[in-house]
């Protein structure tokens, strides 16, 4: 695969606020406990970052990892009560060591849980957002971490990736950093493929990177390369480009800062959605389908017009009025998502039929619209 080839990265040596995410395995040395060496290290890096004038916010795993070690647990447990309690156990020793680490540049630390539900809610969402900026404006550092004392499988984000992209677009970040135990993304598998070459730069939403991003969850965290993709074009819908890198790799951080070419920059040249469609498109909990015709995926892609029901094939789910719907062209390739202004079974009722027949069909009319285009955004 022949990726593009730029000199020093200037976007990522020009930008000012970052968020940054460090993966399980690096924290704990692949399972073996907090590596407070390596952590002493990367704090030290995210200081000189803020001395040079960037804001930073750091999206940590490793609670999990941590406390399976502090309990001697040797296999990720299963149940989600066990999980839990590693994570209860974890995050304790995680926020200290961040804290005693950071105070040795006399630097104030907060610590940020999240779950879905606060970033589906919109206040919650809103209010998560002004205390982070807050928090930025008094040279905090927030530490961010998914909830998985209280969370489920119903409401997780799946793995720190998504958090730190959805956390990219809520703060408007200019670059994501992705820390992993691997150099970056490559054009195959390289645990398995001695030839694998590592893809130095390419816009996010380049297709052949679909197949380049084995997947692969460890016994450790729950994240492999496709996550780190689909985090990467997530930040793309606040113009934010991502950076996967080593994070063992010497002065990685400071490099990243340079604009030096080091792991795997996805570039994107999407305009930042408005902050209403950022919180739209970061939205994980999809409560059905609607699958389009071609006319209604093309004026969704490029007109940027609201859904009516007559572009509607078919319906998948069970959803309500107000409930968050993805759009699936004839490929079934979600191009889009958005607030549905009718339930699941009305909007089988009115399927395939112009506006001017909704009443017939249903004896009501709440809207013309199935999504109106304010509540709707394009992803592709």
């Amino acid at each position: 695969m022949c990726m593009d080839q730029i000199g020093i990265r200037s976007e990522i040596k020009n930008s000012t606020r970052w968020v940054i995410k460090i993966g399980s395995s690096l924290l704990t040395n692949h399972g073996r406990g907090l590596d407070r060496k390596a952590i002493d290290c990367w704090v030290g890096q995210i200081e000189d970052l803020w001395v040079a004038g960037r804001e930073v916010v750091l999206v940590s795993s490793g609670a999990i990892a941590a406390g399976m070690s502090r309990l001697n647990w040797k296999q990720r447990p299963a149940t989600v009560g066990h999980l839990q309690a590693a994570a209860a156990v974890g995050q304790m020793g995680l926020v200290q060591t961040y804290e005693t680490s950071f105070k040795r540049f006399n630097r104030q630390t907060a610590q940020i849980l999240l779950d879905h539900d606060d970033m589906a809610n919109r206040e919650r969402y809103l209010n998560a957002r002004s205390t982070l900026q807050t928090l930025l404006s008094y040279s905090v550092i927030p530490i961010i971490n998914e909830n998985d004392t209280v969370v489920t499988d119903e409401i997780r984000f799946g793995d720190n990736d998504r958090l730190a992209a959805i956390v990219a677009n809520l703060l408007d970040a200019e670059v994501l950093v992705i820390l992993t135990d691997q150099e970056g993304l490559f054009d195959s598998d390289p645990r398995y493929n001695d030839q694998a070459s590592l893809i130095s730069e390419v816009e996010s939403d380049d297709t052949r990177l679909d197949t380049a991003a084995f997947g692969g969850n460890t016994n450790i965290g729950r994240g492999g390369m496709l996550t780190k993709l689909q985090a990467a074009r997530q930040a793309a819908n606040s113009g934010c480009s991502t950076i996967i890198a080593g994070g063992f790799l010497d002065k990685i951080i400071p490099r990243i800062s340079k604009g030096e070419k080091v792991g795997t920059f996805l570039r994107t040249k999407k305009k930042p959605l408005t902050a209403r469609k950022k919180w739209l498109a970061s939205q994980l909990q999809v409560r059905g389908a609607l699958h389009l015709d071609a006319g209604a995926s093309e004026v969704l892609m490029q007109k940027g017009r609201s859904l009516l029901p007559v572009g509607v094939v078919s319906v998948e789910g069970n959803f309500s009025r107000g409930d968050l719907v993805s759009c699936l062209d004839d490929n079934k390739q979600e191009i889009a998502r958005g607030l549905v202004n009718y339930s699941s079974s009305d909007t089988k009722l009115i399927k395939g039929r112009g506006t001017s027949s909704i009443f017939d069909a249903l004896g009501f009319r709440e809207e013309d619209e199935l999504i109106h285009r304010d509540n709707l955004v394009v992803l592709s």
